[in-house]
């Protein structure tokens, strides 16, 4: 076995290598570029190296650094986690000339598979079923059309090198096709160093699962099931789950064996995934492999007990697998999250910034639900513009799948996040989203399901009142407290206080009265003064989390101080909540509202990035729904668009120009 290896990426994913190293009692290197000086990789390793600026590809990208790093630290092996050099042939070669052991497959599968052209062409001499498509390298955006035009549309415009959703388009038309493959093209060549794009028929309405697969070099190979990815926003996956509701055990047999059988045409030799597009009535045809460890790998270690890191150690190191087919059973049902700084309120665009407050639930087992929190991040850190925006992967597993998904909205509301925009309450309002949790799942279920893009849930109804519940008990809480400041009150209890209240969320109004019994506070609303609920917690002024029950059931809401109240958030609903007597309440109805600046006639840059292009000039008319210009942030492109026809009258910005979230980029008449 090694005695230390090197760990080729970043984030989340190294921090991830390094646990199960470190539980092998392997040494572990870290490398990092200036702008992860201070990264939380960098701090768990045993050594550091140092490879260059905050630009991948001069950094994390760059061949010879890593080799170097290696040499100058002794370590035997490298794993490569995922994206950055992890599917690239020519440094797994470069790794084996330099004596170095490569923590993945073997090269020539990293060729055939790992290029989606040729993976595509091993698929159907292997008798994989695959999607109708033209799997030669496309020469121009005329050729793309021309193409497009025999196969009909949709059709999906896909970067060969690509994964993460990168260099990927959906196109319903021949216009979006000759667009979609320059943006495509461009993404590819800048995330990949690799501008080949390829086109294949869009499956309407479809399901992304995916086959996990484990194979050693003694010609070992086995299928861990399957996972559902289905939840999607451009392309990229934001909900995972294993197993995936869709599939029966004949078709879960069907997938697994064809997945085996591309994996030993290519002499498969450690972790890899085989993606399939799966229709509504479980037929599946093969999309692509991924020829490394994938990001939504923990629900697979979940449901089976299979760490994987360490079995791709243990096969790089040349041991046989422990694990048979016959070994394999999948128990319970595993959710992930991707937590990610992006605000989903404008179209879950990157943020950056600093983790003010960075507060994950607690992980570990108990009552029968396992709460896990991968992350690469920590209090007071930096999320640069350098890198993809994912802050954690926060993964829940239970014994069936509505309790995996109870557990996880739990976790979710527990997980508290300040000093940048996060997408937390999309995921939190999604786990409690009827259809996902009748398992009805589609890649469009976002775009279909919020078309208009998410907008921070409405308080009303029930929520309305257990958010005002939780408000009257905080509120009485820190009046308890107030109450015993520097002996102004001796006795053990006020003999009398005023127990009517007036919760405001908002604009929203309820009447309530409390009173207390055996332990818990009861909250009766005026509209239903029948019924009182019962609220127990330990919560004390100051905790970010108020965790308790409500009658009896089990609930986490998050409070932050404000002027005057707090603010509560609760699944994917924010508000402001104060709790007044009646007098104060009435003073405070006549208080004159604040009302936001008009920037109709002014384009705001939606997200931290840079000015990659500027598509219109002072005095343009531009009609809506056209091009203004293209900001680049986390190494994807944007396009801005006209909402509305306008005329351009002045532009405040330029192309290389680095914009600040909300900054001002041109004005209209």
């Amino acid at each position: 076995m090694f005695k230390k290896i090197l760990i080729a990426n970043r984030g989340e994913i190294a921090c991830r290598v390094i646990k199960t190293a470190r539980r092998m009692g392997i040494a572990t290197v870290a490398v990092y570029s200036d702008a992860d000086r201070d990264a939380l990789h960098v701090e768990m390793a045993d050594e550091a190296v140092h490879i260059g600026p905050p630009a991948a590809a001069e950094s994390y990208l760059v061949i010879e650094r890593i080799v170097e790093a290696c040499k100058q630290t002794g370590a035997e092996a490298v794993h490569p986690g995922y994206g950055f050099l992890s599917e690239r042939e020519a440094f797994a070669r470069a790794l084996a000339e330099a004596g170095i052991v490569f923590i993945g497959p073997n090269p020539h599968a990293i060729a055939a598979m790992g290029d989606k052209i040729e993976s595509k062409k091993f698929a159907n001499a292997a008798k994989v079923s695959t999607v109708p498509g033209f799997l030669g390298v496309i020469e121009d955006a005329d050729h793309a059309v021309r193409i497009s035009d025999e196969i009909g549309y949709p059709v999906m415009l896909k970067a060969s090198a690509g994964g993460g959703g990168k260099g990927m388009r959906i196109a319903w038309s021949r216009d979006e096709v000759a667009e979609g493959f320059t943006r495509a093209q461009s993404e590819a060549r800048s995330s990949f160093g690799d501008d080949r794009v390829f086109v294949e028929k869009f499956i309407v309405n479809p399901r992304h699962i995916e086959i996990q697969v484990l194979g050693d070099k003694h010609g070992n190979v086995i299928y861990l099931g399957e996972r559902e990815c289905s939840i999607q926003r451009r392309n990229q996956k934001v909900i995972e789950e294993a197993p995936s509701p869709l599939l029966d055990d004949e078709t879960r047999r069907k997938m697994g064996e064809q997945a085996v059988a591309l994996a030993r045409a290519v002499n498969y030799d450690s972790a890899g995934t085989v993606e399939f597009v799966a229709g509504q009535d479980r037929s599946f045809y093969f999309l692509e492999m991924n020829t490394r460890l994938q990001v939504e790998h923990p629900v697979t270690e979940l449901i089976t007990g299979v760490d994987l890191v360490e079995q791709m150690i243990r096969v790089a190191a040349g041991e046989t697998l422990s694990i048979k087919q016959s070994d394999v059973h999948l128990r319970g049902w595993a959710v992930e999250s991707r937590i990610y700084a992006e605000d989903p309120t404008r179209n879950f665009l990157p943020s950056t910034g600093r983790l003010v407050t960075y507060r994950p639930p607690a992980e570990g087992h108990h009552d029968g639900v396992t709460v896990r929190n991968d992350t690469g991040v920590f209090e007071g850190g930096e999320i640069s513009i350098y890198y993809d925006p994912m802050i954690a992967k926060l993964v829940t597993h239970a014994g069936d799948r509505l309790t995996a998904i109870e557990a996880q909205g739990r976790a979710l509301d527990e997980f508290v996040i300040e000093g940048i925009r996060h997408n937390i309450p999309f995921l939190s309002s999604l786990m409690q989203h009827e259809r996902w949790r009748e398992g009805r799942l589609s890649t469009g279920f976002i775009a279909e399901e919020y078309p208009d893009g998410f907008s921070p849930l409405h308080v009303e109804g029930e929520n309305a009142h257990v958010m005002a519940a939780i408000a009257a008990a905080a509120d009485h809480v820190m009046n308890e407290r107030k109450r015993q400041i520097s002996g102004q009150m001796q006795t053990q209890r006020p003999v009398s206080f005023e127990r009517a209240r007036t919760v405001m969320l908002g604009a929203a109004s309820f009447e309530v009265m409390l009173d207390e019994a055996d332990g818990a506070l009861l909250v009766r609303f005026e509209d239903d003064s029948a019924h009182a609920h019962h609220l127990v917690s330990d919560w004390a002024p100051g905790q970010l989390v108020w965790r308790g029950t409500v009658d009896g059931e089990p609930v986490a809401c998050q409070v932050s101080p404000i002027l005057n109240g707090l603010e509560l958030s609760w699944r994917g609903a924010r508000t402001p909540a104060r709790v007044y007597t009646r007098r104060e309440a009435e003073l405070a109805r006549l208080m004159p509202e604040k009302k936001a600046a008009d920037t109709s006639k002014k384009l705001l840059c939606p997200m931290p990035g840079l000015v990659k292009a500027m598509l219109v000039a002072v005095g343009q008319e531009v009609k809506a729904g056209e091009p203004l210009c293209m900001v680049e942030a986390m190494k994807m492109e944007n396009v801005l668009r006209a909402e509305r026809d306008v005329t351009v009258t002045k532009i405040h910005a330029h192309e290389g120009d680095s914009m600040a979230v909300d900054a001002v980029i041109m004005e209209f008449a």
